[in-house]
Parts: structure tokens; sequence; C-alpha cells
């Protein structure tokens, strides 16, 4: 591996303080709109704004890997499905239910009179973002060549570490013990969808990294939601305060 490929590979040490920024721009676009919008377009701006800052490429990621893992029927063949640029009917299908579950998740969020709001919006990006960090250390790449092959290789456990403290620190402080419980219930499952998936691909792929990136945004807002309307999610200082 080669210097600029080990840089790259070492990034992830990032991508949890990666999707706090992209937390932060989220509550911004929530306290802009809603000045502006009642909250199914706040929501929608929200969703927008997620596929635009990424540019779509963890969701094309999720449409490739459900057009692979249901179009085909061996491992060689789903890969062969994934590399293809054209999306197929369960790509499409795929996309449009993360994404609608987002919205309504999100709506919710909005609509929900606790506070809390703006620490579930600056918390499930990062979370999310970890997840693939996971993802990237324990399970195999399939691939020789492809766009997440300089992601593995040797030397990654301070990059590892580093993304880790920052997730646990980030859904501690941000969280309290709800947050805490939102970052183990999403390296589970993440954990969960890295076997489900090496056991159909035979290895993973950048496609899904991207999918797990979004399964993980959606299922942390949708709990997120509940969690805020129980007032469970709440800043450690605030819920010491309480004792």
């Amino acid at each position: 591996m080669d210097r600029g490929q080990r840089n790259l590979s070492n990034s992830r040490a990032f991508y949890p303080a990666v999707g706090l920024l992209m937390g932060l721009l989220l509550v911004g676009v929530e306290e802009g709109s809603s000045r502006l919008f009642l909250e199914p377009v706040t929501a929608g701006l929200l969703v927008a704004t997620m596929v635009i800052i990424t540019r779509a490429l963890h969701l094309d990621g999720l449409m490739d890997v459900c057009d692979g893992i249901f179009g085909g029927f061996t491992p060689e063949r789903r890969l062969e499905i994934m590399r293809d640029s054209r999306v197929g009917a369960f790509g499409v299908v795929g996309g449009v239910t993360v994404l609608l579950l987002k919205y309504a998740a999100l709506l919710s969020l909005l609509v929900v009179a606790e506070p809390g709001k703006e620490w579930a919006l600056l918390l499930f990006p990062a979370l999310s973002r970890w997840t693939m960090v996971v993802l990237l250390g324990v399970f195999p790449y399939v691939r020789a060549q492809g766009l997440g092959s300089p992601f593995h290789g040797s030397g990654i456990k301070i990059s590892t570490t580093v993304a880790g403290l920052t997730a646990l620190a980030a859904a501690v402080l941000l969280g309290g013990f709800a947050g805490l419980g939102l970052l183990l219930g999403a390296t589970a499952l993440a954990l969960f969808m890295g076997w489900k998936m090496v056991k159909s691909l035979d290895g993973l792929t950048g496609d899904t990294y991207g999918a797990t990136n979004e399964i993980i945004e959606m299922a942390v807002i949708l709990v997120a939601t509940v969690l805020v309307e129980h007032e469970w999610l709440e800043p450690l200082p605030d819920l010491l305060d309480r004792f």
C-alpha cells in the first residue's frame, strides 16, 4: 500500500467527525427552514440536503446492493450486477423505500413537542459513519480493485480507535445513556448487515458500505424519534443535573 492509499485508509479516523459536521449543517437547515415552512417541507429539505452533500454516493451504493443481492443467485452474478451502472427495479424500490422512511422519520421527529430534536440531528450522521468504520475493520473486501480496496491493509488500528472514541464521545455527550444505546444498537445492526452481505457476496464492496450507511441513518432516526418523544435523548450534562 503506497502513501496515498495509506492516507485514504486512515481517513476513516475522521468519519464520525465528518458526520457531526453534517449533523451541524442539518441543524442549521432545520432552524432556518422551520422559520419559513411547515414541518413536511423542512423534512423534505433535510432529506435533500443529505443526498446533495454526499452526491448520492451512499444512496447509489444502496441501490446497487439491492439490485445485486435480490437480482442474482450466486456471489459472482450478484457482483456482476452491482458493477452495472444501470439501476434495476430492486434498486429503485430499495432507494425509494429508504428515502420515504427517512422522510417519515424526520417528519415525526420535527413534530415532537419535546426538546431534543437537535441532538438527534447531530448524532445520526456520526453514528452511521462509525458503522462504516466497523465494517472496514471486521469484514473482508471481495474485489482486488474497487472503490473500497484502498481502505483495506495494515496499520489501521489507530485510525479505527480514533473513530471509535469520537463516536463514543459524541453519543454519550450529546445523547446520554440513550445515545450510548443508539451507538451500540447501530454497531450491532451494522455487524449483522455485514455478516449477511458477506454470505451473499463472499465479501464486502464499496457499495455495501454506502448501503450500510443509508440503512443505519434511517434506523437511528426512527429510534431517536421515540427517544426524543419520551425525553430520553438528552446531553450528558443535562442528564447529570437531574441527580
